[in-house]
């Protein structure tokens, strides 16, 4: 049986916050409960880098950067996921549970809406880093819906109606140069 595995991304940008949370003593050992034997961390260009390990009962596996993230997304049996719409599509379209975690600290983005959406329509569970032990100890990820494979307008459909980028696009288009 192959070893159960979390694969946490934030993406191009630095979210420090995420990566010591999730890295923390207290962290490892909810997954360890929870049957993950491999954290594999796509930091990005955060400060924090937790040191990478490897023991009979749990490995580490720290990285900054990757081509594709598409085969660290493709084996892990959980994705933990900054709220880039990018990150989410990627994680949604493979069909993996997917846990968003919302970086508070940024202002005046659409994260939050875009995950609350997804939570809605029933495809993901969102925190923030202060809750996301308790959602991982709490939430039954089997209860997840499976994106619709292959359909990426929808998701794009889905970010224009939370986003607001129609509106954008037809109010533009309707004012003379």
């Amino acid at each position: 049986m192959a070893m159960k595995s979390v694969f946490v991304t934030v993406g191009t940008t630095s979210f420090d916050e995420l990566i010591t949370c999730v890295s923390s003593r207290a962290t490892l050992q909810i997954l360890k409960r929870l049957g993950y034997r491999k954290l594999v961390l796509q930091i990005g260009r955060g400060r924090v880098v937790p040191d990478s390990f490897a023991s009979t009962s749990f490995s580490l596996i720290v990285y900054r950067y990757k081509n594709s993230l598409k085969e660290d997304i493709k084996r892990s049996d959980l994705i933990i996921s900054h709220a880039g719409a990018g990150s989410c599509l990627e994680a949604l379209e493979e069909g993996k549970p997917l846990v968003v975690v919302v970086n508070e600290k940024l202002m005046d983005n659409h994260q939050l809406e875009l995950a609350r959406q997804l939570h809605r329509e029933g495809y993901l569970f969102y925190c923030t880093c202060s809750t996301l032990l308790e959602l991982l100890k709490s939430k039954d990820l089997s209860s997840l819906k499976r994106f619709p494979p292959g359909k990426p307008e929808i998701f794009s459909e889905f970010l224009d109606q939370v986003v607001g980028l129609k509106k954008l696009m037809s109010t533009s288009q309707s004012q003379p140069f």
